[in-house]
């Protein structure tokens, strides 16, 4: 039994083993509330629980903002644990997303370690994303609205959820597409301590140090870890749009994090939970690379010496109390402060429209949340309570050849949100959820009210259905709306209205498969208009698509999955007739994964992927587009004694030249070999 076990928890997909006690996500609740199945000593039993229900019964928290299971949530939610994240060799939350269904997590300015992240769900861009940390907003609300998540090194990550089709009931503004929850590593649960040192070289200059210490005394646990990653990122690229070849220069990133968790048991009843992160990258911004003029605007020039640095302090207070006698009810007391300074240094002109100059955001959250999860009744549950944010944001410009600093926005916003959420199970096979919020943002004019309906019928002992319905909403950023020129003061909120139906589907005693399908229109959708260089409410625009997952146990040793996402976001109405039709850019890419892992039982392990992106296009006429492309990646992992590992990959295997964004070019071929040891 344990052989399969084994197998499972370090396959680098989302087929998860159950979560043991030192992965326990950030939100606990009573065992009331999820409960796994007890194991059934037959063989095919066991393939079924570890390939069906190592799936379903993982924990979540994101669908219910406390612990459930896959099984018990209505959306679709997609999950990769630390073991995966390890075998897949994420360095980055945003690599760590790179095979899951219902998410395109491609960079949108270059390729190379280091490049910004971008988050497509559902035909929404980045900033209709909304990023959590241990269940709490990050979004960075000033200039662009979304988080960085090439930002985040894994070392500091124990799981990330991916929650498509709208989250506001839930989280308030920015969840229009989906949520992606980062639950960060959690100490151990049994006395002692645990060190774990991992060193990895590769490509381009590409080399990485961790040291992760975990402890637990009595009734005090504790993590602290460190992740330096360095790259110089000079690798040759061969564009597809044009006939460039060349090397790629002034790309380098570093990375130094440090996390830190301390957790006390109170008394029997009580806890407290402290969490620190610190993230910083400095990153050489290498710019476009020439381009045919017609292609987005034409992305033209080489960037010589353009830098970005980016520090992040994420600080967070949790208080848990189990109310009452029993373990049915938790009351959930979190207050929290995020500090992120972005500089932007541009210090040679590229071209005869700009100067050389220097950008600065810094941004302040201050906040808390206050909730109390009940399972009042043995069929019925509800989650309630109140968010509070505080954002302090302040851009300035300073023009290095005169020493003068313009502010561009200087502001202070507010965002308070009160909800609920109710669930009742009807019958056994049968349960109902209902959600409502009410927001109010300083950004939007006066409240907005989010709501969210749900379904799951288990229809046979093998066959799921769930469906949904909600309402959701996104403000304006400050950038948007105060940034001069390049402002827009009479921007409306972005709001949607959705659903989507699905099934899980069990195949034999090997195999699940998971199928949504989804449709959204937006109303004021928000589109940067090339014209006038200013965002504008471009009128409605609808995305319908599917997602759809396959995960199969081939045999003891083997396992397969498959997966696609296929998006279609239209515009229906804009300020441009000439639109109206066309696919959204960027945002309407389809993505496909296959997957076959290998693992005897024996420390052994060895895994292809197959990585696919369809052609899209680039502007809102539909005149120019990027090729798709298809690479493919090889893992592997050596055990060398009882506490060593080696591991290794090649990415891109077939050297598939490609561009992320018009100018900006994938990498080519690559490889990573690094040691883990575990004591």
């Amino acid at each position: 039994m344990s052989k399969f076990f084994i197998s499972l928890a370090l396959l680098p997909f989302w087929v998860a083993a159950p979560v043991l006690a030192d992965e326990t996500p950030s939100v606990e609740i009573s065992e009331t509330l999820a409960q796994t199945p007890d194991l059934d000593p037959d063989l095919d039993d066991i393939i079924r629980i570890n390939v069906v229900d190592s799936i379903l019964d993982q924990p979540v928290y994101s669908p219910f903002r406390r612990e459930g299971t896959v099984r018990e949530a209505t959306q679709p939610v997609y999950v990769i644990n630390r073991d995966q994240i390890e075998a897949q060799g994420a360095r980055t939350v945003e690599e760590a997303l790179r095979y899951l269904p219902g998410v395109v997590s491609e960079g949108t300015a270059g390729g190379q370690l280091g490049s910004q992240s971008g988050q497509f769900i559902r035909g929404n861009g980045s900033s209709q994303t909304l990023i959590l940390l241990d269940g709490r907003p990050i979004n960075e609300v000033g200039a662009f609205g979304a988080f960085d998540l090439s930002n985040f090194t894994t070392d500091a990550v124990e799981q990330i959820e991916v929650l498509p089709g709208g989250g506001s009931v839930l989280y308030g503004s920015s969840a229009i597409g989906g949520v992606v929850n980062i639950i960060t590593r959690r100490p151990l649960a049994e006395e002692g301590i645990e060190t774990t040192v991992g060193l990895d070289v590769g490509s381009f200059g590409y080399n990485s140090q961790t040291l992760q210490v975990r402890g637990n005394q009595g009734d005090v646990d504790w993590s602290l870890g460190y992740n330096r990653t360095n790259a110089d990122n000079n690798f040759p690229f061969s564009l597809t749009s044009t006939d460039f070849e060349d090397t790629r220069t002034n790309a380098e990133v570093l990375y130094n994090n440090l996390n830190f968790q301390l957790a006390a048991d109170l008394n029997d009843r009580n806890r407290l939970r402290l969490g620190a992160l610190y993230l910083t990258k400095d990153l050489g911004v290498p710019g476009g690379v020439p381009v045919p003029d017609s292609i987005a605007g034409g992305f033209n020039g080489l960037t010589a010496d353009d830098n970005q640095y980016t520090e992040n302090l994420l600080l967070d207070l949790t208080y848990e109390a189990d109310l009452g006698l029993g373990e049915d009810s938790l009351l959930t007391a979190r207050v929290f402060g995020d500090f992120v300074d972005t500089t932007f240094s541009d210090p040679v002109a590229d071209n005869f429209f700009e100067s050389p100059s220097e950008d600065k955001v810094d941004q302040t959250s201050l906040g808390g949340q206050l909730q109390h999860a009940w399972q009042f009744a043995e069929n019925q549950n509800i989650t309630y309570g109140i968010d509070y944010r505080n954002v302090q944001t302040e851009n300035e410009t300073t023009a290095l050849l005169t020493g003068v600093t313009t502010t561009n926005y200087d502001d202070s916003i507010n965002q308070t949100g009160i909800f609920a959420r109710y669930q009742v199970d009807v019958t056994p096979r049968f349960t109902v959820n209902a959600g409502v919020r009410q927001d109010f943002n300083d950004l939007a004019d006066g409240a907005f009210t989010s709501f969210n309906l749900g379904t799951r019928v288990a229809l046979t002992d093998t066959t799921t259905f769930r469906a949904n319905f909600g309402r959701n909403f996104r403000v304006p950023t400050l950038a948007d709306l105060f940034f001069a020129p390049f402002n827009n003061p009479d921007l409306e909120p972005e709001t949607s209205l959705g659903f989507d139906v699905g099934v899980d589907q069990a195949i034999g005693d090997r195999g699940l498969w998971r199928f949504t399908f989804y449709r959204t229109e937006v109303d004021d959708a928000i589109n940067f208009d090339l014209a006038s260089f200013t965002p504008q409410n471009i009128g409605r625009v609808e995305s319908i698509g599917i997602e759809t997952e396959l995960n199969y146990q081939v045999s003891d040793d083997i396992f397969a999955f498959a997966n696609y996402t296929w998006n279609r976001p239209e515009i229906k109405s804009g300020s441009n007739p000439a639109d109206e039709g066309n696919a959204v850019p960027f945002t309407s890419a389809d993505s496909f994964n296959l997957g076959l892992a290998y693992e005897p039982g024996d420390g052994v392990y060895v895994a292809l992927f197959l990585h696919g992106i369809s052609d899209v296009f680039v502007d809102r006429g539909n005149l120019e587009e990027l090729d798709g492309r298809t690479t493919v990646d090889l893992k592997l992992r050596l055990p060398l004694a009882d506490q060593w590992a080696l591991t290794g990959s090649m990415n891109n295997i077939f050297d598939q030249q490609f561009e992320e964004f018009p100018g900006f070019p994938g990498v080519g071929r690559n490889i990573q070999v690094g040691v883990k040891g575990t004591f």
